[in-house]
């Protein structure tokens, strides 16, 4: 049996409740002004992926398990766990004291609840959700999981943050998984006001008195979330320059992703600082349909992969300052575990147009339209979309490039229909890079066809070698596995790599205490 030691949760609330911020001198409050990356539209954790609304709901909610900046999930809602049975059981015993911004308290069976509407919502989740014999509220503190097979990642699964495992009160949690949820009641350490929240305007966010943070130093996600501010305001600038002007002049205090041409204007400015927050980035990709027109065809996917060269396609995106980009990768995220050399001359090896003419000819495709939305609105996927249709143009491909804003690609990214009917057939996007250390992760490599992500590939191959890799528990076996769904995936082509970008931040020189990870977080920051 292996055994961990469950935490004294009423020493450590106790505990916890050093650090916390004084009331500021003199009635004045402490605001940190933060200029997001988009837009918040969906309030919705659970019903979206978007950047912004994961970055919103590690404010306002809380997941059982919080990773740290090395990615390591460690409890945060929990006491701890207990794994019995061969890894087949495992108990987790909740915080005590643990509170909805609404004044309940957050009991086992909130937790149930939100977690099945996860389930049904999140590739991993679905995982879980086919490996689960039951999930129970044993008592109003103790959920009890008893899986049909062992699931070493349940931790890390549980603490991601996009799909978000959200707890949030069982009344909310009962909504059906596919319509979203409006109204906000996390348990997190900042409360979202409602009554100010302007869609393209602003979001703001409050200090909630009554959470009670770990005992633990703040690791990113994980460890104690002691708020020091009174308010976090999000303002929305879509104007990048008008952003950067404002932060330089302090009107605001953070600037999420600003543009990589206007860096050397902030790195310039007095009172402002420039450096990585998200040490991991975004993984790139560029996205077939597998369901209509030549990109259905593998032979058109791989020359398509092979007309590309991810170090113009992250040139475009990044400028040229060589260490805010990472070109060429595969698969998985480079020096990870599952990273591998296999199959990599693919991407290495820059293929002539002529010699990616002759791949296309050999696959069959006679000039058939080839459908490729490009975002306008979004700076990065705007970048990447103008080179692969350079790219793709100049071996021939006939390109339909069809220019329109990123909220109108997600929505017709869902549009299954043929070519002539609404569809489509490549869309650029990027995700967490993070999330691709290993094959578990990344929705975007599941291939179970129409329950895969948007383009819905189907290859029964590499869907049987990650569970493969999934019911592995030595490490050299996992590592031989994931190098072989690194060539099954240059064989079948899922999606294009693009490359790993890490855009910086910029910040007043007057926050401290901002943590790194994976994404801003709002916790541990002092503004002075």
């Amino acid at each position: 049996m292996h055994r961990r030691a469950f935490m004294i949760g009423a020493a450590a609330a106790l505990a916890g409740t050093r650090g916390f911020a004084q009331p500021a001198i003199g009635g004045k409050t402490r605001t940190i002004i933060h200029v997001p990356q988009a837009n918040l539209t969906s309030l919705d954790p659970v019903w979206t992926s978007a950047l912004v609304t994961r970055n919103f709901a590690n404010m306002v909610y809380e997941t059982l398990y919080g990773r740290d900046e090395e990615l390591n999930p460690r409890p945060l809602m929990l006491e701890g766990d207990l794994v019995e049975d061969g890894g087949r059981r495992w108990t987790m015993r909740l915080r005590e004291g643990l509170v909805f911004h609404d004044g309940s308290p957050v009991l086992a069976r909130d937790c149930v609840a939100s977690l099945k509407r996860f389930f049904k919502r999140d590739a991993i989740g679905e995982t879980i959700e086919a490996r689960l014999d039951a999930l129970e509220a044993a008592d109003d503190r103790t959920l009890v999981w008893r899986l049909k097979k062992p699931f070493a990642q349940l931790p890390y699964a549980l603490s991601k943050t996009q799909i978000t495992p959200a707890i949030m009160p069982e009344r909310l949690a009962q909504t059906d998984p596919f319509k979203q949820i409006g109204e906000v009641v996390g348990c997190g350490p900042f409360r979202f006001l409602p009554d100010e929240y302007v869609s393209g305007s602003r979001a703001t966010f409050a200090k909630f008195d009554r959470y009670v943070p770990r005992n633990e130093p703040a690791n990113f996600c994980a460890g104690g979330h002691r708020v020091l501010v009174d308010r976090v305001e999000w303002r929305i600038m879509p104007d990048a320059a008008t952003a950067v002007n404002a932060l330089v002049k302090g009107e605001v205090d953070w600037l999420d992703q600003p543009l990589p041409d206007l860096l050397p204007v902030l790195r310039k400015a007095s009172g402002v600082s420039v450096g990585p927050i998200d040490i991991y980035g975004t993984y790139a990709v560029l996205r077939p349909n597998f369901l209509h027109g030549p990109t259905a065809n593998a032979g058109v996917r791989r020359a398509i992969l092979a007309a590309i060269d991810q170090v113009e396609v992250m040139t475009a995106v990044m400028g040229g300052d060589d260490s805010l980009y990472r070109a060429p990768v595969g698969f998985f995220l480079p020096g990870s575990p599952a990273a591998s050399e296999a199959g990599m001359d693919a991407v290495r090896k820059r293929a002539s147009a002529g010699a990616v003419q002759a791949m296309l000819r050999e696959a069959g495709y006679a000039g058939e339209r080839v459908v490729m939305m490009h975002p306008t609105d979004q700076t990065f996927y705007d970048a990447m979309s103008s080179v692969v249709a350079a790219s793709l143009r100049n071996v021939g491909i006939n390109l339909d490039e069809q220019s329109m804003d990123w909220g109108t690609v997600v929505q017709r990214r869902t549009n299954d229909a043929p070519l002539d009917k609404g569809g489509w057939s490549l869309f650029t996007t990027g995700a967490p890079a993070h999330e691709y250390r290993d094959p578990v992760f990344p929705a975007i490599q599941r291939t179970n066809g129409r329950r895969a992500w948007f383009g819905w590939p189907d290859d029964p191959k590499l869907d049987a070698l990650r569970d493969k890799w999934m019911d592995s528990t030595d490490a050299a076996e996992q590592k031989k596995l994931a190098a072989e769904i690194q060539l099954a995936a240059f064989e079948f082509v899922p999606y294009v790599p693009l490359g790993q970008y890490f855009p910086p931040s910029g910040w007043r020189s007057n926050l401290s205490g901002i943590l790194k990870g994976a994404t801003p977080v709002f916790w541990n920051v002092e503004k002075v």
